[in-house]
């Protein structure tokens, strides 16, 4: 996913402010799924754990690009790496560890989740 970079996403400097990278992890996290059809009511994926590393940086009016790649699925749980990129240098690695949940519970994973999930393996 590529992301244009505007001036609500950075500091006085026009420099990324360092939330903001996983923010855009989270919107391609979730643009894999909204673009199969799935938009989440009452379910969805709750971060258990995640590791950021801050390479370097992107500006305003960069483009970044958003890669991602699952790293292992379980019953319940996703294990994501997604790393993001400006003019084909990566700036940003995030490792997440996500939870699915339906009706506030820890759920199984559903099948059709796991077949889109596998696409990203």
């Amino acid at each position: 996913m590529k992301i244009r970079i505007y001036y609500d996403s950075t500091d006085a400097g026009g420099i990324v402010y360092h939330t903001e990278y996983i923010k855009f992890c989270e919107q391609a996290r979730s643009e894999i799924f909204f673009k199969n059809g799935i938009f989440f009511e009452n379910e969805g994926y709750v971060v258990t754990n995640l590791n950021a590393k801050f390479l370097s940086s992107a500006k305003l009016g960069d483009i970044i690009e958003i890669k991602t790649k699952v790293l292992n699925i379980s019953k319940i749980k996703v294990e994501i790496l997604q790393e993001i990129y400006k003019c084909n240098k990566k700036i940003f690695e995030l490792n997440v560890k996500l939870a699915y949940i339906k009706n506030a519970k820890l759920s199984k994973i559903p099948q059709n989740h796991i077949k889109i999930l596998n696409e990203y393996t």
